[in-house]
């Protein structure tokens, strides 16, 4: 979720690490920190294993085959299909490796990286759909391999500190509260629709919600950042990484699911505008860019992982469906990030060209190879909008997941009855169809409002229906509000301020009752 110009208010991880170890519960000495050029974000620890998969094993891999359980790949931080050296050392960018055995090498990652070039992988050509007639601005786009099915049974965040009912989580009900953050600095207090003060994770709890999202930013506090000086957001950077850590850490005390939605931006990433981080722009190849997203994303998924809050799912990049890490600010960005102009051809991740397809492919792999460095059990999901576009839905998945192969676990749509989508009915048969052209992938509704303009929702049922038709779908695991303290042109909130507190809607919460 974004915000287009005029509108007022708050808007809105395939390299797998495989090693053929005796014991993997052995002693693991801490590997030494070691600088990767090209890259301008953290640097990772290099490990020292001995041989590695050749490139034609890492190829086979990558295309969804199983190497021999004997070879070793290391998570490399350079697109995967870049020609080898002759010679030269490939970079290492994985600070942790996931052995077979189910053991885990522990790294680090804190020093700033030197900038560089490195080898540029092959472009495809597809004609585009037309984008610019959207009244929003365009969204995600990627391409996907589609992945081997997950063997593995739903990930249960741990309960051991919250109260109330278990959770189920065969499907996540779920909400993103990233502003809620915000409303604690004031002490806003929560009351659910008796009266009773609560905070935000029971409440939601108690209506049937099991999953929180939350959004995160590079660098907000940077010029053109999201909470940049004299911003609305310029008190405190709710949404870097030392916020989204503890505030995940409340999402695992409560018992909750998390999905952590990465816009790889310091500010609003969406179909507008993609707005490569203050701390890359002097990035010169697509390679280097990777590396960075790569080192980025590692570094925010181990930390989440050192303080036992590891994400379910984490989204590589916020309605993609232009592409990602394409913009860059002039002096007449505004606070929202509106107001570009297009980064270089060499790294913009633009989905309307074919230089463009080729590194925003690099970039999403790279996001994934880092999320699943961290660990495997961690759905990575790619999300875009626009669903009333058929054409576009698939010229994107397409190119996403059939010509760049991009190996994601589950793929996410934005879904407002105010922005043209319809009520969900209207979804059914573009969901379906979805299931049967993608038979390995998995389907989120990552962000829905069922209001029909501007603040306006007529209680009929239908933000209640967008959760219950997409559970009856084979594959579609969840579906999350978005922000249920905003009301805007999305549509209302589920809550009402009175004075400096907020009350749970009783009309809009009656949807979502639930009896124990």
């Amino acid at each position: 979720m974004g915000i287009r110009l005029g509108k007022i208010g708050l808007v809105s991880l395939a390299a797998i690490a495989l090693c053929a170890c005796e014991d993997s519960s052995s002693n693991a000495t801490e590997p030494v920190p070691e600088k990767i050029e090209g890259a301008t974000d953290v640097s990772l620890p290099s490990i020292d294993l001995g041989d590695y998969l050749s490139s034609s094993a890492l190829a086979s891999l990558l295309e969804g085959d199983t190497p021999n359980s004997s070879a070793i790949e290391l998570p490399l931080s350079s697109e995967s299909n870049a020609p080898e050296s002759s010679g030269a050392e490939q970079p290492i960018s994985s600070a942790e490796i996931e052995m077979s055995s189910g053991g885990v090498m522990p790294g680090s990652s804190s020093t700033e990286m030197s900038s560089g070039e490195m080898l540029p992988i092959s472009s495809s050509s597809r004609i585009v759909p037309d984008l610019s007639s959207d009244s929003r601005p365009p969204r995600s786009s990627s391409s996907k391999m589609e992945p081997p099915p997950e063997s593995s049974s739903r990930m249960v965040p741990p309960s051991s500190s919250s109260n109330g009912p278990a959770l189920d989580f065969s499907f996540y009900n779920g909400a993103d509260i990233s502003t809620v953050q915000e409303y604690e600095r004031w002490g806003t207090k929560f009351y659910d629709v008796d009266g009773s003060e609560k905070d935000i994770f029971t409440l939601l709890k108690d209506h049937g919600f099991n999953a929180i999202r939350l959004k995160t930013f590079v660098s907000p506090k940077a010029q053109y950042g999201y909470a940049a000086s004299g911003c609305d957001h310029d008190a405190e950077s709710y949404a870097d990484k030392d916020h989204i850590i503890a505030y995940a850490q409340k999402i695992k005390a409560a018992g909750m699911a998390f999905l952590l939605d990465i816009h790889y931006s310091d500010n609003w990433a969406d179909p507008g505008k993609q707005i490569i981080p203050s701390r890359w722009r002097n990035v010169k190849s697509s390679d280097a860019m990777a590396d960075s997203v790569y080192n980025y994303t590692y570094d925010l998924l181990n930390s989440l992982k050192q303080v036992n809050a590891t994400p379910e799912m984490v989204q590589i990049g916020n309605e993609t469906t232009p592409g990602i890490l394409i913009h860059v600010p002039n002096s007449k960005t505004d606070c929202w990030g509106n107001g570009v102009d297009k980064a270089s051809t060499a790294i913009n991740g633009d989905m309307g060209t074919s230089a463009g397809k080729a590194n925003a492919g690099k970039y999403f792999k790279a996001g994934i190879r880092a999320v699943k460095a961290v660990s495997q059990n961690i759905k990575t999901v790619l999300h875009i909008e626009s669903i009333r576009k058929t054409n576009t839905v698939n010229w994107w998945m397409e190119e996403i997941f059939k010509n760049q192969k991009i190996p994601a676990d589950v793929m996410g749509f934005s879904a407002y009855t105010a922005y043209g989508d319809d009520k969900p009915d209207k979804w059914n048969s573009l969901f379906k169809s979805l299931i049967s052209t993608y038979p390995n992938l998995e389907f989120i509704v990552a962000e829905y409002n069922g209001g029909e303009s501007d603040n306006t929702y007529s209680y009929d049922g239908s933000r209640k229906k967008a959760v219950d038709m997409v559970r009856g779908l084979d594959r579609w695991i969840g579906a999350f509000f978005w922000e249920p303290t905003l009301s805007g042109a999305w549509g209302p909130a589920l809550f009402d301020w009175d004075g400096p507190n907020m009350k749970a809607n009783k009309k809009a919460f009656d949807e979502y009752k639930v009896e124990f």
